[in-house]
């Protein structure tokens, strides 16, 4: 019986598939590596030279610690004919289904993790003889911010800038307590890495990296200090802004006139108050004073009765 699985794999995979078919070994098989990247997806060959379609091959990890893939007469992890497949591969996991005719068994993991990482073993036990083939997964980190899953991740860098003459400025950046030792670099925001030596100190099983650099008024713009970890696949890094040497000038005339014209409304305005509280205190001194018409000592103002 011939069945058919309605499974459709791209040309370009088949093609690998074909491609990088092995074959097995009876005293012992022949290691095939393949590396990646972390979060793409690995092609693992394995083929024979017969029709697999009413055949069974199995797939597993680490010294069959973990199920990866199993097909067996149409049947398999994806269609939920066969159960038992290892979680951390549930829905990752494809075949060529369409090439099984062909006798290749070869498998697709989708979105590689470090921890996909491992050797593999592809199975055929019905077959005469029976073969496995040994496939080698490297995945390699992709570098990206990794303080939320792995506490030993360099914290962000510490960034501050000081002015050291008139033409020149000093950008100081400082990564405190990580492990491994990152590589800690000064670049442009076009990517250009200023050479400079880091001082480091090691304490308490951590690595404190401080590193400095001068730039002068032609090197103005953003700045990035960027601490990577390789052995980890960690990268983070700080920014800082250089204005040029005119926006500085600008900057310090534009304060001393604001503190100026600040000064001076501040000034004037209580010398106004002053006044208008000088003459409203004149005025009603003035009002309220008792007229005497001329007349001295407390003596009356009204004419005498005759």
């Amino acid at each position: 019986m011939f069945c058919f699985c309605g499974w459709k794999a791209s040309h370009f995979l088949c093609f690998l598939a074909l491609f990088f078919g092995t074959s097995g070994h009876e005293n012992g098989p022949e290691v095939v590596t393949v590396v990646v990247s972390e979060g793409s997806d690995a092609f693992l060959p394995c083929s024979v030279s017969t029709s697999l379609v009413q055949q069974l091959f199995d797939w597993r990890k680490d010294q069959n610690k973990q199920d990866v893939f199993m097909y067996k007469n149409c049947s398999h992890y994806n269609n939920n004919g066969l159960k038992g497949q290892h979680d951390q591969f549930k829905g990752r996991v494809s075949h060529f289904q369409q090439q099984l005719q062909f006798g290749n068994a070869s498998i697709v993991i989708r979105n590689t993790t470090i921890s996909d990482g491992g050797n593999y073993t592809c199975h055929f036990p019905n077959l005469e003889p029976e073969q496995i083939f040994s496939i080698k997964l490297v995945v390699r980190y992709s570098l990206k911010d990794r303080r939320r899953e792995n506490a030993h991740a360099a914290p962000k860098p510490i960034v501050w800038l000081v002015k050291d003459t008139e033409d020149q400025v000093q950008l100081h950046c400082v990564v405190p307590g990580a492990f491994p030792k990152p590589e800690v670099l000064w670049k442009e925001s076009n990517g250009d890495i200023f050479p400079a030596e880091p001082q480091v100190l090691y304490r308490g099983d951590h690595y404190y990296i401080t590193l400095l650099i001068t730039v002068t008024a032609t090197n103005t713009g953003l700045f990035h200090c960027v601490a990577t970890q390789e052995e980890i696949g960690h990268v983070i890094d700080a920014e800082i802004r250089v204005p040029d040497k005119q926006f500085k000038s600008s900057y310090g005339d534009g304060v001393l006139a604001v503190l100026f014209w600040a000064g001076f409304v501040t000034g004037a305005s209580v010398v106004l108050v002053l006044c208008v509280l000088y003459v409203r205190k004149n005025y009603i001194k003035k009002v309220s004073a008792p007229k005497t018409n001329g007349s001295c000592n407390g003596e009356s103002s009204q004419p005498l009765q005759l």
